[in-house]
């Protein structure tokens, strides 16, 4: 008789399954954890990248605005208040966490006193002192001293103004080693005094040299060195406006750290922020397997010869429902393991159940019973765990699919709700079908690859692939594939795991796409232009084809701004991207580098398809008038063309020659376009120092006033005459307006130098008329910017009243391309100029794009021929036919006529023949200063009875 076994035996078989089942297990909820755990680490790089990037920008470009203040010192010699404080202004509002522009003057002791006293002049409480145990007390005797003696804005830093830094060893050993270098030095996070409470800043220090001294060596910089310009800036602000303004402090899982010194002894940050999971539980809990243990991001990086070091963390917990996945894997592989042991345990069981006969059969029926009565429980019990792991399946959030591995096209068997979910198939639309239209058409995919391989050779795995919904919608899904084999050991079925990751792809793309592109106008931004622009070199150098680069800036752009707003500003670049991308291929890229800068790359061309009719398309697309907010306008734009290889072979240096020849289409007179030369390079640093002295050329009276004679043709004598200013520089001499008026608008000086011009103007016609010289028109001319201002009426009002000139002898002149620009608002301007009684002319007439509608709109009393039409008046029949024609349509409209740059006795007989009103040019007079114009006026000097207009 066979010995009965215990109620707790195990079969071999059993354990056995139960083993291999969980081992299994574990192998698939390892392999999608790492994939999770993966995806998690992979896009937490990405947003700590992207955070480090956004500080570094920010300190960076507030080293550049001291920069910029010490340059303010380097190209002008000495710095006055007034000039200090109007260059700070606008610094301190283009950057709002900047808590002062600070000027220390090196004064030794024997000069202090003289030093006080003349600040007193200013300042009556003015007197030197130095922190002393956190308090302002009166300065120590010491051999020198190192002073605040100008600071901006002055409002909230008044404590400042008169304080002696020398004792301050960080700032003093700052200061040394900027004079030392000549460079930007950094002190460092440091507790700021000045009304900011808590906060903390640093400030960036940059030497100031006594100017025409040597500074060859270290010891030369030290005796020449006078004081230095500072920046304080508030730390905390300026990283929390960088990274709010790129809106990356909204990420609830992300935190930030930024710390200033040595490292790893980060000490306290100077800026921190905690993700919303550390302010919900400030001490988190360990998520144990499913923490993904990621390591801080750090990044370190120089600022001033300061070391900065960022670090971004990333909280676990708040990470961990991103595990669903493998926790669906371990779930349903450990209940199939233990009902799989069960099952094997019970069929071992079964074929013991038939033991040697016992003695008596009563015994051997009782045991019979006894067996079949266990078996049955048994078997009720493993239905219920199937009918379980059956009702888990139908549960899970991700699509699951069995699918036959023995027939053609592994056709699907089972489908789970969750599949029709994410699918939008029907079970009954899907069992019976092929498997493969899971994979999708994306055969390119790294994924499809991976998962064919799998099922080729019947092993586990995974890939990211693109489908298609059964409405049409993509979707980026990931599938995980699993063999199931039979008793055999041979795979019968296919077990597919289905996740949507369409999401997680979406954010990918837009960080890629914010990375990449102008977010205003969607073209490439200026990392992607670098990065296309180095692989068009790389393949033009193989080909052998050239690359050319366009820079391209919109002329006349702050009009509009100025005008309409930053909103039709915005619109109007829009259109004008619209415009360049439709005049280019789909291989070429156009990019903004910012305000109205466009970058177009015309690359893989060959000689013949580069010609400048591509660059003229491109001005003559942006000429069309467009219409903003119901105004029309009629823009321009200035291009500056470099070629590869010729102009350079790398993308910063073609940006820069394309940049300086654009530069010089704008001095040449705009709407135009240049191919960049060597001799640019040289006016380009000859317009950085033109550029220099202007700012303070008004403030040294190095500007002076010309006047050229208009004449009358009936009469002969001068009726009035044109104020042209000049420039007397102390170096270049006499400096033509057309060296430094185009940088004069650019810069925004034209307006301080136009107020200049036309009260200087008003002043003299009203002294020449008390010294009984007769009652004459002065013309004045108006640059868009000043026509743009919201205020012209009333200052041209102001200049009349202050300088008692009536106002009907005052000529505003506008040129035609000037008033065109927005045709409406020039309209009701001119009008408010006629009401106040000026008279008004149209200068340059000819050369735009004016209309017969709008010009008898316009309240004019003046047109001027261009002088590129009477140069050639007499040898050229369509500049002769264009002259005469503008004589005609202005006596129709009853307007007088004159024309300039008349040099020849036989132009001027010419434009007798024609009745033209007036004249100006060589032939009369050259533009003569005030007291040779005097001269002129009292000689009575007229043209002769034979070259005047004869009676009809």
């Amino acid at each position: 008789m066979l010995r009965r076994r215990g109620p707790y035996f195990i079969s071999i078989a059993a354990l056995l399954g139960l083993v291999l089942g969980l081992l299994a297990t574990m192998a698939v909820f390892t392999a999608i954890l790492r994939i999770e755990q993966e995806g998690i680490i992979n896009t937490y790089r990405q947003r700590a990248d992207i955070r480090t990037k956004a500080v570094k920008a920010a300190l960076t470009d507030a080293v550049r605005a001291m920069q910029a203040v010490n340059q303010l010192f380097v190209t002008v010699e000495p710095v006055s208040r007034s000039q200090f404080h109007a260059f700070t202004e606008p610094l301190l509002a283009r950057h709002p966490y900047i808590q002062a522009f600070n000027f220390h003057r090196i004064v030794s002791n024997t000069e202090l006193p003289a030093y006080e006293a003349e600040m007193r002049t200013q300042f009556p409480q003015f007197q030197v002192n130095e922190m002393k145990d956190g308090k302002l007390v009166p300065a120590q005797p010491k051999t020198q001293y190192d002073i605040v003696d100008y600071i901006e804005p002055m409002a909230g830093n008044e404590a400042a103004l008169g304080l002696d830094v020398s004792p301050n060893p960080r700032l003093a050993e700052v200061t040394r080693r900027a004079i030392d270098s000549g460079l930007p030095s950094s002190t460092g996070t440091l507790q700021l005094a000045q009304g900011t409470g808590s906060k903390k800043g640093f400030l960036v220090l940059m030497p100031v040299y006594r100017h025409g001294v040597s500074l060859a060596d270290v010891e030369a910089r030290r005796q020449a060195a006078i004081g230095d310009t500072a920046a304080v800036f508030r730390v905390t602000d300026l990283i929390e406006k960088a990274l709010t303004t790129a809106g990356l402090l909204s990420d609830p899982g992300i935190g930030i750290s930024v710390y200033a010194g040595a490292f790893p002894d980060r000490g306290d940050p100077v800026f921190e922020h905690a993700s919303e999971s550390d302010r919900l539980d400030s001490q988190p809990k360990s998520s144990g397997l499913f923490d993904p243990r990621i390591a801080d991001s750090v990044e370190s990086f120089n600022v001033a010869d300061k070391p900065w070091h960022m670090v971004v963390t990333l909280n676990p917990t708040w990470l961990a429902s991103s595990h669903s996945g493998s926790l669906t894997a371990l779930l349903a592989g450990s209940l199939f393991s233990i009902l799989l042991a069960l099952y094997l345990h019970r069929t071992a069981f079964r074929t013991r159940i038939v033991e040697q006969l016992v003695d008596q059969r009563t015994t051997e029926l009782q045991l019979i019973n006894q067996r079949l009565n266990d078996d049955i429980v048994a078997r009720t019990r493993a239905e219920n765990a199937l009918q379980l792991r059956h009702r888990a399946i139908e549960a899970s959030a991700n699509a699951i699919i069995i699918c036959n591995a023995t027939e053609q096209g592994y056709p699907i068997e089972y489908v789970n709700p969750a599949f029709t979910r994410i699918n939008g198939y029907e079970e009954s639309e899907i069992i019976g079908h092929s498997s493969y239209f899971l994979m999708g058409n994306e055969v390119d995919l790294p994924g499809f690859k991976e998962i064919r391989a799998a099922i080729r050779e019947q092993r586990a795995g995974n890939g990211s692939l693109l489908i298609k919904r059964k409405d049409g919608a993509e979707l980026w899904c990931e599938l995980y594939v699993a063999p199931v084999r039979n008793e055999a050991g041979q795979v019968s079925h296919f077990v597919v795991a289905q996740y949507d990751v369409t999401a997680t792809k979406r954010y990918q793309e837009e960080l890629e796409f914010q990375a990449n592109r102008d977010i205003l106008t969607g073209l490439a931004n200026r990392n992607l232009l670098r990065d296309r622009l180095s692989q068009a070199i790389g393949y033009a150098a193989r080909t052998q084809r050239p690359v050319w680069v366009i820079f391209v800036d919109l002329d006349r752009f702050k009009y509009v701004n100025d005008t309409l707003g930053d909103k039709a500003g915005d619109m109007l670049l829009n259109l004008v991207a619209e415009r360049l991308l439709s005049v280019v291929r789909e291989t070429d890229t156009v990019a903004r580098l910012g305000g109205d800068e466009f970058v177009l790359l015309l690359a893989e061309r060959s000689e013949e398809s580069l010609t400048t009719s591509v660059v003229q398309r491109i001005l003559d697309v942006v000429m069309q008038p467009m219409t903003i907010l119901e105004h029309e306008f009629f823009l321009t734009c200035s291009a500056g063309v470099a070629t590869y290889p010729a102009d350079g072979d790398t993308p910063e240096t073609l940006m820069k020659h394309a940049d300086i020849a654009m530069y010089r289409a704008k001095e040449i007179g705009r709407n135009n376009f240049q191919f960049y030369t060597h001799a640019m390079n040289e006016r380009a640093l000859e317009r950085l120092r033109i550029e220099g002295d202007l700012r303070h050329a008004l403030g040294h009276d190095e500007f002076v006033l010309h006047f050229q004679p208009q004449v009358d043709l009936r009469s002969g004598r001068i009726v009035g005459m044109e104020a042209l200013i000049r420039w007397q520089h102390p170096q270049l001499g006499m400096v033509p307006p057309s060296r430094f008026i185009g940088l004069a608008e650019e810069t925004g000086l034209i307006l301080p130098i136009g107020a200049w011009v036309l009260r200087t103007a008003c002043a003299q016609n009203k002294a020449w008329q008390q010294a009984g010289l007769g009652f004459l028109r002065m013309a004045v001319n108006l640059s868009a910017r000043q026509f743009a201002q919201v205020d012209l009426v009333q200052s041209i009002a102001a200049a009349l009243a202050d300088t008692g000139l009536e106002p009907r002898f005052l000529e505003i002149e506008l040129t035609e391309s000037l008033v065109m620009t927005d045709v409406e608002r020039a309209i009701g301007v001119l009008r408010e100029l006629k009401a106040l009684g000026v008279q008004l002319s149209i200068d340059d007439f000819g050369t735009g794009y004016s209309s017969l509608s709008y010009l008898k709109r316009f309240p004019i009393d003046v047109l001027k021929i261009d002088q590129s039409f009477v140069r050639d008046i007499t040898v050229d029949p369509d500049d002769a036919a264009i002259a005469v024609l503008i004589i005609s349509l202005a006596h129709s409209l009853k307007l007088q006529v004159i024309a300039e740059g008349v040099e020849t006795e036989a132009q001027l007989t010419y434009l007798c023949q024609h009745y033209c009103d007036e004249i100006q040019g060589y032939f009369f007079s050259r533009p003569v200063p005030a007291a040779q114009f005097e001269q002129i006026l009292r000689q009575g000097k007229c043209l002769p009875e034979r070259l005047m207009i004869r009676n009809r």
